[in-house]
């Protein structure tokens, strides 16, 4: 057939798809097609990507079909090709004029901390699972799951072995690509690309990486557009093979605000917790970062800071550069006897931590039944609903995820636990003697 007479019918085609989809929706998806070929009863058209090509197939390829039937009925097909050559052939989206120049994979993720390395994570028992599942994902290009899924409380080390991994990767194969960034900052990127209608080359930039890493994913919750977008982004990614690792503050299943499918995507990989620090992690990261400041403090100090403040890592680097901004400020050695004064309202903070074993202590007093019942598999009402309020009060007054807390109450599973506080949320709700006794409960323990 005339070459001429193809290019008219290609053109009116594109013509109509960009009258009846819209303006936004043509620059994104429909733009970048061209017209390959018309043969045996087939229109062959090509894209320059296999995520446009899905995309284009799902979405428009029956009507782009029908559009060409009606300039040459013979046509009965469609059949979509990739060519990554007309990537490079197409000129490039205009960008914002705020966009900064230099590498794309650079801009569009976060820079990350050169502190933040593997030689100066400090592990331990709290750790040691996570940390293992993170240098096997950094050593190798193809690992048994994906995505890896790491999640526990903040200052723990969870941004730690995600900077870890990336600047691992970049050192050991400096070709693969790699993106970390924030959930913030995944959404920021979204939601920008919407305003300019530039989603294709973000969804482009996004699903062209080797492996991509997302910072504290809770932040996502209740953004719906947001959560449609990163499904399909994971997705993608996870078919092509590419590594995907991920942050939380919580496991996949106790996240709040996500889709199910969602929630149930990020656990289908390895979900590896960070548990609270103990006394000897404390101690070690004390040590490693005494080494590292190339200073010197007296042994029964740092056993001192290591005993006294069990919040997280961030808890003790704050105390430890407290102390020796004090002896610097002031001119005195660091010594055992001026530590309690020096950090005295981060050791009270620590002191009045409240554990779960305090709070099924206080709770069994109060309701008149053992301490034993919060952990035996009784069912009566008159020990479930006090098991209940202590769950509840487990989740709100401590840092314990929700398979812990089901652990400490005779091993429950952690959707015993969610039952448990959303039947005490509704009780507190409709029952206001009730919710007064839960408060007062709640007050009697954190004091």
């Amino acid at each position: 057939m005339n070459e001429d007479v193809l290019r008219a019918r290609w053109e009116r085609v594109q013509a109509r798809l960009r009258e009846e989809f819209g303006e936004g929706a043509y620059k994104s998806w429909l733009n970048r097609m061209s017209l390959n070929e018309v043969r045996d009863g087939r229109l062959r058209i090509a894209v320059p990507t296999r995520f446009l090509k899905d995309w284009v197939v799902t979405h428009y390829g029956e009507r782009i079909r029908a559009l060409w039937s009606r300039e040459d009925p013979q046509v009965s097909g469609i059949e979509v090709l990739v060519r990554p050559s007309l990537a490079k052939a197409a000129p490039p989206p205009p960008k914002p004029a705020e966009e900064p120049e230099g590498n794309q994979v650079e801009n569009f993720g976060a820079p990350l901390d050169p502190k933040h390395k593997f030689d100066n994570f400090v592990v331990g028992k709290p750790n040691e699972f996570a940390y293992a599942a993170a240098r096997r994902v950094a050593e190798q290009d193809a690992v048994s799951f994906n995505p890896l899924f790491l999640h526990g409380g903040v200052g723990l080390g969870k941004t730690h072995l995600m900077h870890a991994v990336a600047w691992h990767i970049r050192e050991r194969a400096p070709t693969r690509s790699v993106i970390y960034l924030s959930a913030e900052k995944f959404m920021y990127r979204f939601v920008k690309a919407l305003r300019f209608q530039d989603t294709m080359s973000f969804k482009d930039q996004f699903r062209s990486v080797d492996v991509l890493m997302v910072d504290d994913v809770q932040f996502i919750a209740g953004k719906d557009a947001t959560q449609e977008e990163f499904f399909h982004t994971f997705n993608a990614l996870v078919d092509e093979g590419r590594q995907i690792v991920i942050s939380a503050d919580k496991s996949p299943a106790e996240l709040q605000g996500i889709e199910e499918r969602l929630r149930s995507r990020l656990g289908c990989g390895l979900v590896a917790d960070i548990h609270a620090t103990t006394y000897e992690l404390r101690l070690g990261i004390i040590d490693a970062k005494i080494e590292q400041m190339g200073i010197e403090v007296p042994r029964k100090v740092a056993e001192f800071i290591a005993h006294k403040i069990t919040g997280n890592v961030r808890d003790l680097e704050s105390a430890l550069h407290r102390v020796i901004a004090h002896t610097q400020l002031v001119g005195r050695d660091i010594t055992l006897e001026s530590i309690p004064e020096v950090l005295h309202d981060q050791i009270r903070a620590s002191d009045k931590r409240v554990t779960i074993e305090e709070i099924q202590k206080k709770v069994a007093e109060h309701f008149n039944v053992r301490v034993a019942d919060m952990h035996s598999a009784r069912r009566a009402r008159q020990v479930a609903r006090p098991r209940q309020v202590a769950m509840y009060l487990a989740k709100l007054l401590t840092q314990r995820s929700l398979p812990e807390i089901g652990r400490k109450f005779g091993g429950r599973d952690h959707t015993t636990v969610m039952h448990a506080v959303k039947k005490i949320e509704e009780l507190r709700a409709i029952d206001s003697s009730f919710a007064e006794d839960v408060e007062l409960l709640r007050r009697m323990i954190e004091n």
